[in-house]
């Protein structure tokens, strides 16, 4: 991008108070309230502040300048809770401060907009997730790692732009210069084309490959992207879900008119999968948010019937008779693997779970609204060209490991808990990998967003094949391209004894609190246990609950006395293979509730969530953060260990679980 004149770079004012994000909760209270603090004042400032605590779930009904109202109060500072309702606003808060890693979880967009619809202009952090950062841009909020910023700020001192944006990269920094991505757009992407895949000198990854055969030429940006460049690409597959389609659809009526033009209609998925049951959502119902999260719903109905976009509701939508076309409902991304994603494609979803399909060989990643709008009109998708991890998972696992105890092994290493993941692709490799099935090599690639990463992918191979053939029928014939070079550019590599791995849980809080179960040293009571999730709701971790299930059942145990068991399918396909081998059964005996494919207690949206902070539940979804199951404790574990637990009442292996009842 040409060099921009000082004319057009203006010095921006922000108002002198500065909201404080710190671990103690009269510092936040103090700073919010229009005491000047200096920054060893404030130390030390909260890491992980996650999106769940910006904008928690229940605020997601929202996509419009209400949002305004309710930033940062699910943010915690010890045990409290100190930032209420419309307090960023009334207290005329233009910039924030908080530690590393800022904007983790979920990739929902509403959290930057309900942070600028407050008042907000600048965050300031020691690091920032990455489509969080992205999400920013694109409504045109300031983010930025200069923490010099303040005391000029706080000194009344206007701030150049050319500050403002300092080490970004030349896209980010027109975006942000052009205020958003929308007006980007209308600005720089009126011409866009391919170029086809120029032979490279270097060796390459397989994500590089994949984005050299995806990438597109705009006004600003190469076909040609290397690591750190910003840059556009084609997808194969766009998908979005009802928590953002009211949202996207808010924002491209309001710039382009009705009725829009959109860019290869056939090419965009609409799943309805975050609803299904949230009339037993305690957050939604306590809240009076269900004809809220009606009107969200129908909002996601009228846009995909006025534009004619494949569709997949709720099955309850299904059995009632008012299909819209489809014969299958599920959870989106493994939905996606199961029925749209093919190795070497390119795939983009508003959620940050949508690396699932990297399982399969194909590039997938999430995004916010503003991108999946702008990929709507124009084609386009936004990236900033990342670097790769390569992960080489050696040995073989132990019985009764799974791949979630390796994702939660990878989230407790130093090198991942100091953010040596942040904003990377992660390429799953080795002798453990090899021998793993499409559903467990999925599991990996989910939970990359939980180490912070931009994507996951595993090279396609015979057992790629396989999951093709036995579960879409089709027969893919892999391409010589479709590896990664001997010699390509890494920028780290982790070497894991995949031998060396015990059954893992992560303490409540964080996904990464991660420790072997043989390490609690204290009995862990629980009330709730939950298998589901797009991360555990697919067809081989059914196999694991029922074979711990099927064993108890074998043997007359229930769920302990005061248990809720609740297993939720992540697809009809998954219910359908549970019923043919027989599974309900054993699912019957022991007292277990069957729930059908949604996105459930993962997100509050449903039955396996609590209800009060004193309850404690263990749960095989991806990530813990403080309120994203309710208000108790979470602890996440494997599939096995979930129904393990269950059975005995408290936080146990399955391996141990034999034991007591050998």
């Amino acid at each position: 991008m040409p060099a921009t004149s000082p004319a057009s770079t203006p010095a921006i004012s922000f108002a002198p108070r500065v909201l404080f994000l710190s671990q103690s909760a009269s510092v936040v209270e103090r700073s919010l309230h229009g005491e000047q603090l200096l920054l060893g004042d404030a130390s030390p400032l909260r890491d992980d502040v996650s999106t769940d605590e910006i904008t928690p779930l229940p605020i997601l009904t929202h996509y419009d300048e209400k949002l305004g109202l309710y930033p940062y109060t699910g943010f915690r500072a010890g045990d409290a809770t100190p930032i209420g309702t419309d307090a960023i606003r009334n207290n005329k808060i233009e910039v924030v401060v908080a530690g590393k890693r800022y904007g983790k979880g979920s990739s929902r967009e509403h959290s930057p907009a309900a942070e600028k619809l407050a008042g907000v202009r600048l965050v300031i952090a020691e690091s920032f997730e990455r489509i969080y950062r992205q999400n920013a841009d694109n409504i045109g909020l300031f983010t930025s790692t200069d923490f010099s910023l303040i005391d000029r700020i706080q000194a009344g001192k206007a701030i150049p732009l050319d500050d403002l944006v300092a080490g970004r990269d030349a896209l980010a920094a027109a975006i942000l210069q052009n205020g958003g991505l929308l007006r980007f757009g209308q600005r720089f992407m009126r011409d866009i084309s391919a170029a086809p895949d120029a032979p490279s000198p270097k060796p390459r990854t397989l994500f590089e490959k994949i984005v050299a055969r995806h990438a597109l030429a705009t006004e600003l940006t190469s076909a040609h992207p290397t690591a750190g460049d910003g840059a556009f690409v084609r997808a194969d597959w766009r998908f979005i879900h009802e928590y953002y389609t009211g949202m996207a659809a808010h924002m491209l009526h309001a710039t382009f008119g009705r009725p829009l033009a959109l860019h290869d209609p056939a090419s965009i998925i609409v799943f309805e999968d975050h609803t299904s049951y949230v009339e037993e959502s305690p957050a939604h119902v306590r809240g009076g948010l269900v004809p809220n999260v009606h009107r969200m719903v129908q909002a996601q109905r009228e846009f995909a019937t006025t534009y004619g976009l494949r569709s997949h509701r709720t099955l309850t939508e299904l059995e009632a008779g008012q299909d819209d076309g489809s014969n299958v409902a599920g959870i989106s991304h493994a939905m996606v693997a199961e029925h749209y994603a093919l190795p070497g494609q390119m795939v983009v979803g508003t959620d940050s779970h949508t690396p699932h399909s990297g399982a399969l060989g194909c590039v997938a990643f999430g995004v916010g609204t503003t991108d999946m709008a702008n990929a709507f009109v124009t084609g386009a998708v936004r990236l900033t060209v990342p670097q790769s991890l390569r992960i080489v998972l050696d040995g073989h696992l132990p019985p009764g490991v799974t791949a979630k105890d390796i994702v939660l092994h990878l989230l407790a290493l130093p090198f991942i808990r100091a953010g040596g993941g942040v904003g990377k692709v992660f390429e799953f490799c080795g002798e453990a990998i090899i021998a793993m099935s499409t559903d467990e090599r999925a599991t990996l690639t989910n939970m990359t967003a939980e180490l912070g990463g931009f994507t996951g992918i595993v090279a396609p191979d015979a057992e790629t094949v396989r999951f093709l053939r036995e579960r879409r029928g089709i027969d893919f014939v892999l391409e010589p391209w479709m590896r990664s070079d001997d010699g390509a550019a890494y920028a780290a590599t982790l070497q894991v004894d995949g031998a060396a791995v015990r059954p893992m849980v992560a303490r409540p809080g964080d996904p990464g609190n991660g420790l072997p179960l043989n390490d609690v040293n204290e009995p862990v009571r629980i009330d709730i246990a939950y298998g589901g999730s797009c991360t555990a709701g697919k067809r081989e971790d059914f196999d694991h609950y029922h074979a711990v299930l099927r064993w108890a059942a074998d043997r007359g145990l229930r769920i302990a006395p005061n248990v809720q068991l609740f297993l939720q399918f992540g697809t009809t396909a998954v219910r359908d293979h549970c019923i043919a081998q027989g599974y309900m059964d054993a699912f019957e005996k022991v007292g277990a509730r069957m729930l059908q494919p949604s996105c459930g207690a993962c997100g509050n949206c449903g039955p396996g969530g609590s209800s009060t902070k004193e309850q404690v539940t263990v749960s095989a979804i991806n990530r813990n953060f403080p309120g994203r199951g309710g208000p108790g404790q979470v602890w996440l574990a494997s599939p096995p260990t979930v129904a393990a637990s269950a059975i005995a009442g408290e936080l146990v292996s399955f391996e141990t679980l034999q034991q007591r009842h050998a």
